[in-house]
């Protein structure tokens, strides 16, 4: 006979889940019970959790704010999940999020980041400590820069990632910072003012500084540049569905973003499993693996879509390159799904990786950060490389 959702908190209250409102917490039938640590864990009122994949660790505490929704999520230690609906994302050690959260499928907050209240995140990715104000929504992003708590990438309250484009195309996916260098996390932060806003696809480089109110529209890739934008000209002009202007830039810029992704799943494979410990089971790393995965897959469907989105269009020229780049992308991203990079400097900084944490222990934020300036960078190189060669593949056949 199956357990009923009563029984399901019961069983947790028993394991010493700390639940101070038992009859206001609703446990789904297809969550196991084993995979909640009853380690100073506390669900307040009206919270719900269903999912047979969820698994929450030692010290979290959900709905301290509001009610919290939680389905099929990867939740690391200490984590605060203050009110909102949260599914199929993974929160890692210290990362939090405010009431009146939305945070949707292939979210992944690693250590330390957080969103204050009325924050709506799908398919994004914040590195460790990077900050999100309120009233935000942030969604088809990948933000990383800064060293610790005090010196972090922020984004300013009110602002917004634009990812919807008149031609209903989503392959608007934004990289603020990148993957070889802000996992080192040595790299200056990035700082996105409040009330403005970046319109996807879009790169700024690390150190980029956007003054309040400041729309971006454009890359920016010199690192240490600050944005003031005040607006644009006035215009009212005719405007006709379907025109695809600049395609060719706009698969290169989905190309880089999932080689990225694809660099992140490396070191997600090959450096985050050497920390699995108590303190980061092998079910959050399974989670964030499944979880960038799914990242991949949503940006190669947004580029597939963009692709015949042109072909159905009277786009002229444009359409003609689409129809003939079109399965050498696919093929490109195919035979670079597992590509592991520069196989001399990967073993190279992973060796400095064990030793740094036969001194640390699996401590990964000061092993990371204990690693010296030239090992780094040779860390930086590995992930580059792999960057480098999707997205050079695509550079070569969109030409």
């Amino acid at each position: 006979m199956n357990e009923s959702p009563g029984d399901k908190v019961n069983a947790l209250i028993v394991k010493g889940v700390r639940i101070p409102c038992p009859g206001s917490v609703e446990i789904g039938e297809d969550v196991d019970p084993d995979r909640i640590s009853g380690n100073n864990v506390t669900i307040y009122s009206g919270c719900k959790i269903y999912g047979e994949s969820t698994f929450i660790s030692d010290g979290v505490e959900m709905g301290y704010e509001a009610p919290a929704t939680v389905e099929n999520c990867f939740i690391g230690p200490c984590v605060k999940l203050k009110g909102g609906f949260f599914k199929e994302a993974v929160f890692l050690d210290g990362a939090s999020m405010g009431s009146g959260a939305h945070v949707r499928e292939g979210v992944i907050l690693e250590e330390g980041a957080s969103g204050a209240h009325t924050v709506g995140l799908k398919q994004t990715i914040l590195l460790p400590f990077v900050t999100l104000g309120s009233l935000i929504n942030f969604c088809d992003c990948l933000m990383a820069g800064g060293t610790d708590r005090k010196n972090h990438s922020e984004v300013g309250s009110s602002y917004i990632h634009f990812n919807y484009t008149p031609n209903q195309d989503k392959a608007t996916a934004s990289l603020i910072g990148d993957v070889p260098s802000g996992v080192m996390l040595n790299q200056k932060p990035v700082f996105l003012g409040g009330q403005g806003g970046l319109v996807g696809p879009c790169r700024l480089a690390f150190g980029t500084v956007a003054a309040a109110g400041s729309i971006i529209r454009k890359d920016e890739l010199r690192p240490g540049r600050l944005i003031i934008e005040s607006g644009v000209k006035s215009g009212n002009i005719p405007f006709v569905s379907g025109g695809y202007q600049g395609s060719r830039r706009i698969i290169m810029k989905n190309g880089v973003y999932i080689a990225n992704l694809l660099a992140l799943r490396q070191w997600y494979k090959h450096v985050r499993s050497l920390f699995v410990s108590d303190d980061f089971p092998e079910e959050l790393l399974d989670g964030m693996i499944s979880t960038l995965n799914t990242g991949v897959h949503e940006r190669i469907k947004r580029l597939e879509s963009f692709c015949e989105n042109i072909d159905r269009s009277d786009a002229g020229r444009a359409g003609k390159i689409s129809r003939h780049v079109r399965q050498a992308v696919y093929d490109a991203i195919s035979d670079h799904m597992e590509h592991q990079g520069d196989i001399e400097s990967k073993d190279c900084f992973l060796e400095a990786v064990r030793r740094e944490i036969g001194v640390q222990g699996k401590r990964y934020i000061s092993v990371v950060k204990g690693i010296d300036a030239e090992r780094a960078a040779v860390g930086t190189k590995w992930l580059q490389s792999i960057v480098d060669r999707l997205s050079g593949a695509i550079a070569h056949v969109a030409d």
